[in-house]
């Protein structure tokens, strides 16, 4: 095609080899064999000095251009992949990860990778880690509150581990403590996204012998912050969650030695290829952690 377009522009198989760098002979192989490939069709009329056109070589000619053009479009979007300078990002996080962590890192990337496009969705955990088994995201922003992740299909970044605060009304009798652990709590009204404290951050309150009363089930951040506000139960809320607390509800710092804390990571499918625009991502995201 690349010969075929510069013998036509040029009007010339001579003046078309000089430009490519090859012989005369090389050149008109080159068009013999696209005129095979076309089923025999006559691209150029042979004149006493030069080619011009046939009718179905200008009839070739706008796609041949269109083809050539698509292709430098392409090399150009590759190479902008290889060095992070463009291409798509796809990305997923958890709803707490999108309170501060994750717009803070879009930030930082945006700034330093502005041809990049990065499309960003919102889930919990295990669909993220399915959506990326299938190839539909790049990376995703993935918790897990003791339970370990499935091992194997993932490369997990670790990027933090979160304290957990116990959210109260602010005149609440213990919202002045510096810090609590769950047993003092056994008697209080809870806030939960589930009726079901397993898998919850609730979860370790059954390591202390006892399961919370879950009086209102919220699955909102927001959301639960209101409730509490208004004296009707308390709720945990991890760390990442707390950069955007309502100013009428108190924090006060969990203390649990017999559970990890809630860990963080970024996590990319094993053994799949990703965009290079990946590895400044998670430099932005370990840049754009809360401070301690």
């Amino acid at each position: 095609m690349r010969t075929f377009v510069d013998v036509a522009g040029h009007g010339s198989f001579t003046v078309a080899a000089r430009e490519l760098g090859w012989t005369q002979s090389a050149v008109s192989r080159q068009i013999s064999a696209l005129e095979a490939a076309l089923g025999g069709a006559r691209l150029f009329d042979r004149l006493p000095r030069g080619v011009r056109p046939t009718a179905e070589g200008r009839a070739l000619l706008p796609y041949a251009e269109e083809v050539l053009a698509r292709l430098r479009g392409a090399a150009r979007e590759l190479a902008a992949l290889r060095d992070a300078t463009g291409g798509p990002l796809r990305l997923g996080a958890f709803a707490t990860a999108d309170a501060g962590l994750v717009p803070r890192a879009l930030a930082r990337f945006r700034a330093r990778h502005p041809g990049v496009t990065v499309t960003r969705e919102e889930g919990r955990t295990p669909a993220l880690l399915s959506r990326l088994a299938e190839g539909e995201l790049d990376l995703a922003v993935v918790s897990t509150t003791g339970g370990a992740l499935p091992g194997g299909a993932y490369d997990l970044h670790h990027l933090l581990d979160e304290t957990l605060y116990v959210a109260l009304p602010a005149g609440h009798a213990l919202a002045a403590e510096p810090e609590l652990r769950l047993p003092r709590l056994a008697a209080e009204d809870w806030i939960s996204g589930s009726p079901h404290v397993e898998g919850t951050l609730l979860h370790r309150a059954l390591h202390h012998g006892f399961r919370p009363r879950v009086a209102h089930v919220v699955a909102e951040w927001t959301a639960k912050q209101g409730y509490v506000a208004a004296g009707l139960g308390i709720t945990l809320i991890p760390q990442l969650a707390a950069e955007a607390v309502r100013p009428d509800i108190s924090l006060v710092p969990l203390r649990d030695d017999s559970a990890p804390a809630r860990a963080v990571y970024a996590a990319t499918a094993r053994g799949r290829s990703v965009p290079r625009a990946v590895t400044p991502f998670l430099a932005a995201l370990r840049s754009a952690r809360p401070r301690t």
